[in-house]
């Protein structure tokens, strides 16, 4: 089975709160043109977790240390 990442792992490791990355998350992932790949992996009413070295979780790496 592949590793998952979720927020609150990167959280943990970017060493920011979980409330404020979900809020950047959902206006990053409004913006389909600038992260498709965020927005394609986002399924509503279910928990942010990104298969590990995806380029969805790349794309969340990078808006939460934004």
């Amino acid at each position: 089975m592949s590793d998952i990442v979720t927020l609150k792992a990167l959280c943990a490791e970017l060493k920011i709160d979980a409330r404020e990355a979900r809020e950047k998350l959902r206006a990053a992932v409004s913006d389909a043109k600038a992260n498709p790949e965020l927005a394609k992996a986002r399924k509503p009413r279910t928990p942010w977790q990104w298969v590990k070295g995806s380029a969805a979780e790349k794309e969340a790496r990078k808006v939460l240390s934004s």
